[in-house]
C-alpha cells in the first residue's frame, strides 16, 4: 500500500511544517498459535497488507505530540514528564512507546519534541492488531528521528512494554514481531522463549489457494477482564505443574496434568500445549507439504480455543463452520478471542462463493453481517519516505 493522499499536507496543517518522514507497519493476523506466545510458547502470524502510516517531525517545545486522521481529539505529553503521564484511549498506544523507551532506560533527556500524525486502514476490534500496527509504526519512527539504533527485536519489545504498561494489556510479543518482521508471502515463527524468529514460505499463489479474514464485527478489547483471566489461569497451571512456563510440558504430560489440576485450569493447560504443537506440525507441514495439508490442524486449533481456552464466540463459531461447509481448507479464530476475527485458507476460485455463504449464514441467525476481506502476507515495518 501506499501512503495515504494528503498525508503530508494535513500534518503541514496540524503542526505549521511538513513532516520530515513517513513510517508504517501492518496490522497482523495469526495463522495458528494462539495465547501461546506469553506461556513462551511458539506462535505462526503473518503480516496482513492493511497498514497503520506514521508522519513525524521534530518541534522545539519538548513535546510529543499525536493526532489521527480518524479521530478528533490531540494528546502530548512533554518528554520530561513521561515517567508520570497518564495516557487517554487511543494516544496510549502512541504516547506509550516514548513512555516505554524511557522506562526502559534510554536516555531521553536531551531528545527533541516529536509531533505525528497517524492514519490507518487496519480494522479496530477485529483480531488484527490495530494497537500493535500503530506501536510499531511510531517506534520506527522515533527509532529514528532519536537515533536510538534500536534492532527490530528491540523495538518489538518496546511495543510490548507500551501495551503492557501504559494501556494494561496484558499482552504478549507476538503482534509485535509480526508486524516489524513480517515478509511478503511468509509467515513468521516465533519462539517466545529465545524470542528466535524463522520466516516460513507460505506459497499461497503456487498452490491455488488464499488467506480470508472474516470479520465478526463483535468487538473486543484485550484489557479486559477475559484475556487477563485466562492468562492467570496459564500462570497458575505451571505453578501447580511445578514448570517456569507451561512451553515446558509435552503433550505426553498432559493425562498427569489432569490429575494434578482443576477442571477448567487443565483445559486452559491443554489448549497451550497443544496448541504449541500444532504450531511446530504446520510448520513442518508447510515446508513437506505446502499450506494446502495444514487444514486439520487449523479446525483443531479452532475446537481447542472453542471448548479448552472458550474465546471462542458464536459470530465466529458460525463463520467458520460455513466456510468449512464452502469449501475452505480449513478456518479459525484469530487473535485474542472474545470476537475480532476468523481466518480461511480457500481455494481462490471459491472466494467469492465462500464468502457469500459466511455472510448469508450469520445474517440468518440474527449476527451483524461479517466483513470478509482477502489478505496478503505482506513487508513489514518500514520508513517509506
Amino acid at each position: 500500500m501506499t501512503i495515504p493522499a494528503g498525508l503530508a499536507d494535513r500534518f503541514a496543517s496540524l503542526y505549521g511544517v511538513p513532516p520530515v518522514g513517513v513510517w508504517s507497519a501492518p496490522g497482523r493476523a495469526n495463522l495458528i498459535g494462539e495465547h501461546t506466545d506469553y506461556n513462551n510458547g511458539y506462535v505462526l502470524p503473518f503480516a496482513i497488507d492493511d497498514r497503520t502510516w506514521c508522519a513525524a517531525g521534530p518541534n522545539n517545545v519538548g513535546l510529543l505530540r499525536v493526532a489521527s486522521t480518524a479521530q478528533t481529539s490531540r494528546h502530548s505529553v512533554a518528554i520530561a514528564d513521561l515517567e508520570h503521564a497518564v495516557f487517554e484511549g487511543w494516544s496510549g498506544y502512541a504516547l506509550g512507546v516514548a513512555w516505554a523507551l524511557h522506562t526502559m532506560g534510554h536516555d531521553l533527556s536531551s531528545a527533541p519534541g516529536i509531533d505525528l500524525l497517524i492514519d490507518s486502514t487496519v480494522p479496530l476490534g477485529a483480531g488484527l492488531s490495530s494497537s500493535a500496527a500503530l506501536e510499531s509504526a511510531v517506534a520506527m519512527a522515533l527509532n529514528d528521528l532519536w537515533e536510538l539504533r534500536l534492532t527490530p527485536m528491540e523495538l518489538a519489545k518496546v511495543g510490548q512494554r507500551a501495551e503492557n504498561g501504559a494501556i494494561g494489556a496484558p499482552t504478549g510479543v507476538m503482534d509485535q514481531v509480526a508486524s516489524l518482521f513480517g515478509r511478503e508471502d511468509h509467515a513468521v515463527l516465533l519462539d517466545c522463549a529465545s524470542l528466535r524468529t524463522t520466516a516460513v514460505p507460505l506459497r499461497l499463489g503456487a498452490s491455488g489457494l488464499s488467506l480470508l479474514v472474516l470479520d465478526s464485527k463483535v468487538k473486543h478489547a484485550h484489557a479486559d477482564g477475559g484475556y487477563a483471566s485466562r492468562r492467570q489461569a496459564c500462570e497458575r497451571g505451571a505453578r501447580e505443574l511445578g514448570v517456569p512456563f507451561l512451553r515446558d510440558l509435552t503433550v505426553a504430560q498432559l493425562d498427569q496434568a489432569q490429575s494434578l489440576l482443576d477442571d477448567e485450569t487443565f483445559r486452559r493447560v491443554r489448549h497451550v500445549v497443544t496448541e504449541n504443537a500444532r504450531v511446530l506440525t504446520t510448520v513442518e507441514a508447510l515446508a513437506t507439504s505446502g499450506p494446502g495439508a495444514i487444514g486439520d490442524l487449523l479446525l483443531a486449533s479452532h475446537a481447542s480455543m472453542r471448548d479448552d481456552f472458550e474465546i471462542s464466540v458464536p459470530e465466529i463459531d458460525t463463520a467458520v463452520e460455513t466456510a468449512m461447509a464452502a469449501g475452505a481448507v480449513g478456518a479459525r479464530l484469530t487473535g485474542g478471542g472474545f470476537g475480532g476475527s476468523a481466518v480461511a485458507l480457500v481455494p481462490t476460485d471459491r472466494v467469492r462463493r465462500l464468502s457469500d455463504a459466511v455472510r448469508t449464514a450469520c445474517s440468518e441467525r440474527g449476527f451483524a453481517v461479517p466483513e470478509i476481506r482477502t489478505v496478503n502476507p505482506s513487508q513489514g515495518a518500514r520508513r517509506d519516505k
